[in-house]
């Protein structure tokens, strides 16, 4: 029953912070110093991976009429502008797949650290505040999803590849990418959250194939950990990506930033004493 708790306390650490731009990555990374389940190693870094399959369902269930070019309401133009959004997604996670797939295994055995991490935590920080002043009196360019053209989200895609290092935070490279190119805040959540359909599912579908390929089993209680993971994830990210849509529309970014430099010292100091 422990771990099912543990499970749950996981859960609800990756649903909240996956699309909040505060890296879910320290935040597992520091959770599990005290949350550590009592499985092999191998399953539980599949699990750190693979539970994020619940916060990719969340925007699939979030956004399912917008992201489905077949829905009965849409009409032609609406349905065009749907295949064009999968195309500038498809487009814009291929860096990722390019440069991270062969990097993969190198970066889980030299950048999972807390030094890495905590260094990432206070850059992007002090990045998103140093970003959100100089554009405090600059309109957006680019104010709807359907207008950012194809170059810039393979350029946002340029982006995401700085997030294959832990603690920078998907959600927080690419959205600070978006709006450094003059999308608004909202445009950049949102292709945000769009962009991580394909990169997450990609991601999990990796982790689990490399556990099962290398020999790996499930226990039941394994499933049940696994299951309940993804499940609180799910619920979690449903929550937290409806409260950033509604925060990002009266408040900018620097809260966020604030805290990530917080967090980034937090991390600092507890590791710098206990290791």
């Amino acid at each position: 029953m422990i771990e099912i708790i543990k499970a749950i306390m996981l859960g609800i650490i990756e649903g909240v912070t996956e699309f909040l731009p505060i890296s879910s990555t320290g935040h597992l990374y520091l959770a599990n110093e005290f949350v550590k389940l009592k499985e092999p190693t191998a399953f539980i870094n599949m699990f750190m991976v693979v539970i994020q399959f619940g916060a990719i369902m969340a925007v699939i269930f979030l956004y399912f009429n917008k992201l489905n070019p077949w829905a009965r309401n849409k009409g032609k133009l609406e349905q065009r502008q749907t295949w064009m959004l999968w195309g500038k997604v498809i487009l814009a996670v291929l860096p990722s797949v390019i440069i991270g797939l062969p990097l993969n295994d190198w970066m889980d055995a030299h950048l999972t650290s807390w030094q890495v991490i905590s260094a990432t935590l206070i850059i992007y920080g002090i990045l998103f505040i140093l970003i959100e002043n100089f554009n405090r009196h600059r309109t957006a360019t680019f104010s709807n999803l359907n207008q950012l053209p194809i170059k810039l989200a393979i350029l946002i895609g340029l982006f995401q590849v700085l997030s294959l290092v832990p603690g920078t935070s998907r959600s927080g490279a690419t959205i600070l990418g978006a709006i450094m190119i003059g999308a608004s805040r909202y445009v950049a959540t949102e292709f945000s959250f769009f962009l991580a359909i394909p990169t997450m599912f990609g991601a999990s579908l990796l982790k689990m194939t490399k556990y099962l390929v290398h020999g790996n089993t499930f226990t039941g209680m394994q499933l049940m950990v696994l299951f309940t993971g993804v499940f609180v994830s799910f619920v979690v990210a449903y929550l937290a990506i409806k409260f950033l849509l509604n925060y990002i529309q009266h408040n900018d970014f620097k809260a966020f930033g604030w805290y990530r430099i917080i967090l980034g010292i937090a991390v600092m100091v507890y590791f710098g004493l206990t290791s």
